[in-house]
């Protein structure tokens, strides 16, 4: 009896856990979800992005690892330079390099990818898939203190960053559709870009964290939170068949 009890009290532990962890990506994935009035895309296909989101963490985690032995040799650990150039350059371009490779491979020849609105949807699938994951180790890490902060500003910022990732991602298939080879790949650059770029001075901020760099980010997430916003609602009013 007593060490059923242990053993129901260890698991509902960790079940809380991985619900806190979790339940703030999915209430975003919801949301994207339900702006896709037109068509939308199967459940199937939005699990598997999750899933591919999952994957993404951990394909990020050995290139961030490989990033941070080699940065070392271009700017000196401890410094604002170093700090910025980890964020830039090892973790954004890491992260967002394998949401949009995976999103790609999955969705890019997907028949049900037939209107512009849907490519916010898969990059908002992956990335929330990614944030979910990574709140995991977070909560686990660091215990339930994080999960509140992590749910108000990492997890929204990562929807961020995928909002303007698929703008652009849905405007390349677009262009792919009616042979625009050179709008194409200048829109897939653009979604690449502007993730990395956004992810890069969100954790810049974060990780130097002075008295300049904390009113830097409170004020970047507040506009980048309202661009966002009115983003989603526009290109959801506005979404066109590709």
């Amino acid at each position: 009896m007593f060490p059923f009890f242990i053993l129901s009290t260890t698991s509902m532990i960790f079940w809380i856990y991985i619900l806190v962890a979790i339940v703030p990506a999915l209430f975003l994935l919801r949301y994207i979800y339900k702006q896709d009035a037109i068509e939308h895309e199967p459940l199937g296909l939005i699990i598997k992005l999750l899933i591919q989101g999952v994957l993404a963490g951990l394909g990020a985690i050995v290139l961030e690892k490989i990033g941070g032995f080699i940065l070392p040799a271009f700017a000196e650990e401890g410094t604002a330079t170093y700090t910025i150039f980890f964020a830039f350059l090892v973790v954004a371009a890491a992260e967002e390099g394998m949401k949009l490779v995976l999103m790609k491979r999955t969705t890019w020849k997907d028949p049900n990818f037939n209107f512009r609105f849907d490519g916010i949807v898969y990059s908002a699938s992956v990335s929330l898939g990614f944030a979910a994951f990574e709140n995991i180790g977070y909560v686990f890490s660091y215990g339930l203190s994080v999960a509140g902060p992590r749910a108000l500003f990492a997890i929204p910022a990562h929807l961020g960053f995928s909002i303007f990732m698929g703008y652009f991602y849905g405007r390349a298939k677009l262009c792919d559709n009616i042979g625009d080879e050179v709008r194409k790949k200048r829109n897939m650059t653009a979604a690449y870009v502007s993730a990395v770029f956004l992810h890069g001075f969100y954790d810049s901020c974060a990780m130097i964290s002075s008295t300049l760099s904390n009113v830097m980010f409170y004020i970047f997430v507040a506009v980048m939170y309202v661009i966002v916003i009115k983003l989603i609602k526009k290109e959801a009013a506005t979404d066109r068949a590709i």
